[in-house]
């Protein structure tokens, strides 16, 4: 794996960090393979983690995955951050699984992966979760990034932000400010989510994710989760925290 190491004590990671840390330390100490050190870091894991040369040339990733309970994984960051998804969220890790093996079983993998397999991909590797009141709902929506981080700033203590996508977490192991998550939105008039893997693989249906039903969300902005954004003047970096843009179809109300 490479030699970056991850800082578990940063708050993004807090719902994976007992099982993070056992995992590197087999990674890096005591396993050949990221394959071997998330088998080890659970005595029952959801699947079965094998180095990336076990997936036959002729198969599909998410189809292999799915019609052998196998996860083909490489030695770095990205397959590490994967494997911890499958361990935490393993209802969820398999709702996808199932809609995107079912499409590429319907059209094939091809050059072009359609509006459903897109948002799935979207979702995996960038997605997060966010159960918080609606005024924070309303601001993030709209896109009010003085509302939502400034003036209604101390209702996130009643929010619980969660980054659910494994390409997001391994780029924040060198965290920069223009990172964003894309925040998935419950179908219905509530648009929270509760941050467990039950409720989100309850919420991943093909109908709702074809929709596009995501919203950006600076993740450096989240009180309490970097220094810097305890000064007001942090949230006025227009390459960052954009202003909306027109509505198009499939975006949210």
């Amino acid at each position: 794996m490479t030699a970056v190491g991850v800082d578990w004590a940063r708050p993004w990671l807090a719902h994976c960090r007992a099982l993070g840390a056992a995992a590197e330390h087999h990674a890096r100490h005591d396993t050949d393979t990221v394959a071997a050190a998330l088998q080890a870091a659970t005595l029952s894991p959801p699947v079965c983690f094998v180095p990336q040369d076990a997936l036959p040339g002729d198969s599909a990733y998410e189809a292999h995955i799915y019609r052998t309970g196998e996860v083909p994984t490489r030695d770095n960051l990205h397959d590490f951050f994967n494997g911890l998804a499958w361990l935490h969220f393993p209802q969820a890790k398999r709702r996808l699984n199932e809609l995107q093996a079912a499409e590429i079983d319907r059209h094939g993998v091809g050059a072009r992966r359609g509006p459903l397999r897109d948002a799935l991909t979207l979702f995996d590797e960038n997605g997060a979760v966010l159960d918080a009141p609606p005024v924070l709902w309303e601001a993030l929506v709209a896109r009010d990034w003085r509302r939502l981080f400034v003036v209604e700033r101390a209702r996130w203590a009643e929010a619980r932000l969660l980054l659910f996508g494994h390409a997001l977490l391994e780029k924040l192991t060198a965290p920069r400010k223009g990172l964003t998550a894309h925040v998935l939105f419950a179908p219905g008039t509530r648009q929270s989510i509760y941050p467990s893997d039950e409720s989100i693989a309850e919420t991943l249906s093909a109908t709702h994710l074809a929709s596009k039903p995501f919203v950006p969300l600076p993740v450096l902005g989240v009180p309490g989760w970097w220094p810097e954004n305890e000064d007001p003047c942090f949230y006025d970096d227009p390459d960052v925290f954009r202003p909306p843009k027109p509505a198009t179809p499939g975006t949210p109300p």
